[in-house]
């Protein structure tokens, strides 16, 4: 233990140097180089009637990457492009915007800093902008690390690339800028689909222990959140579809870059509808696609999630049949305390994420986002790898008939398992800073949220 815990404090050591040399080179780039114009009104923006904007950007690098999902390699190509793809809706009081990135997940407080150069460069508050991972195992690094750092400290002795990070902020900002300033009447649609392209992979075997692979009996959630957006003659602007499923048909030994499931996914729909699609993770900490960390797309039957999830959105998309311009848009966000594992480090850079009670108990601070839109949707966000069963049964206890939880979003904060998983061992247990009580302690909390300050705001 006193070894892992010098292991540990080397870590955090080299992770504050480099999360300050990346923090500076940032801020250089936003505050001292960059001048945008007026700032956006807090809160309000004096345009009545629902608008909308759709900006997709590529960040596909031009040299070889660290791949992150895996252990540490370089890319050799790449397969497919990655994106920024960013929506920005507005209700004549409150701007909303919502990222989803073709990348496998990146540190809370990357978002942070993000978020402090969007509220000072255009008035955007935090709550007020979701950052979604797809959660691809197929795309760069984006470092510093974050709490991975805590639990696989071997991973990340490499060398971070801050050019290609640096990019990957410098494109996110300017995307949210111009879809702030390319807003358009709008109209809301929203539905549901079903899609069999995932399982549980939490594998148990005659001893009782769970290992990476399937369980076909497992829990599992299949259902498509989806919400459309149509321009004002009613053709589409973009889909935004929430859907759980781990981004690995391709596995360690393919190391070209790829959007993996939700990239072709999002892109096989593009195609189809003539508009964009935000592909936005659901509760995937235990649910993989049904071909799962494959040598290459051929054997990875990558191509044929265009039918299996794909096609199961486009249908999903055809069955709404009505969409309205009144629209109103509410958001919120509490901090869900819970105990931390016994005996486990934390990095200096995420402190904010941590609490110790007089008492000498450390707690990790859990933010949580809402978002309501009109009566009957509610969107709740975390920066989690969830298991499935927990915003199953959020959902079954929201009074929103459409609630939808978006995952791996504004960072990372590690593997979430309901107190029945934890006697079955295996990775995700093990790469959690949560105890037994934590699965009670958010659902609580969010279903209270939800039946309560969310419904009547």
């Amino acid at each position: 233990m006193e070894t892992k815990k010098r292991l540990l404090s080397t870590g955090f050591q080299r992770g504050r140097r480099m999360l300050g040399g990346f923090l500076a080179a940032i801020l250089l780039i936003f505050f001292g180089a960059v001048t945008y114009g007026q700032k956006a009104k807090s809160g309000t923006t004096g345009v009545k009637g629902f608008r909308a904007s759709v900006v997709k950007i590529d960040i596909t690098p031009d040299n070889p990457q660290n791949l992150l999902g895996y252990s540490y390699q370089k890319s050799t190509g790449i397969l497919d492009h990655i994106y920024h793809r960013i929506v920005a809706l507005d209700d004549g009081k409150t701007q909303l915007f919502l990222v989803s990135t073709d990348i496998c997940e990146y540190a809370v407080s990357i978002y942070d800093s993000v978020a402090m150069i969007l509220e000072k460069q255009l008035g955007i508050k935090p709550v007020n902008f979701l950052w979604a991972a797809t959660h691809t195992h197929s795309a760069p690094e984006v470092g510093p690390e974050g709490l991975e750092a805590v639990f696989m400290d071997g991973r990340f002795q490499h060398k971070l690339d801050p050019d290609y990070t640096a990019m990957v902020v410098r494109t996110l900002v300017e995307g949210v800028k111009k879809a702030q300033q390319t807003l358009a009447p709008a109209r809301l649609g929203v539905g549901w689909g079903f899609s069999m392209a995932n399982i549980n992979r939490r594998a148990k075997d005659i001893d009782g222990q769970a290992t990476l692979g399937m369980d076909p009996d497992g829990p599992v959630d299949r259902r498509i959140g989806l919400l459309r957006i149509d321009k004002e003659d009613g053709t589409p602007m973009v889909l935004i579809a929430n859907y759980a499923i781990h981004g690995t048909v391709l596995g360690p030994a393919y190391l070209k870059i790829s959007g993996d499931v939700p990239g072709v996914v999002s892109e096989y729909v593009e195609q189809k509808i003539g508009a964009p699609v935000l592909f936005i993770n659901g509760a995937l900490g235990n649910l993989a696609p049904v071909y799962s960390v494959c040598t290459d797309p051929e054997s990875g039957h990558l191509g044929q999630f265009r039918v299996l999830l794909g096609d199961k959105i486009l249908e999903a998309n055809r069955k709404i049949l009505s969409t309205t311009n009144d629209v109103t848009l509410n958001t919120g966000e509490i901090v869900v305390e819970t105990p931390r594992k016994a005996g486990l480090g934390w990095i200096s850079y995420l402190g904010k994420y941590t609490r110790t009670t007089k008492g000498g108990d450390n707690l990790v601070r859990l933010p949580v986002r809402f978002v309501k839109i009109n009566e009957d949707i509610a969107i709740w966000s975390a920066p989690l790898e969830l298991f499935c069963e927990i915003s199953n049964e959020i959902r079954d206890r929201s009074p929103f008939p459409f609630t939808f939880y978006f995952g791996l979003t504004n960072g990372w904060l590690g593997y979430f398992l309901p107190e029945s998983e934890f006697k079955y061992g295996g990775y995700e247990s093990t790469v959690t800073p949560y105890t037994t009580r934590a699965a009670k302690d958010l659902t609580e909390a969010v279903v209270t949220h939800l039946q309560g300050d969310v419904r009547t705001p």
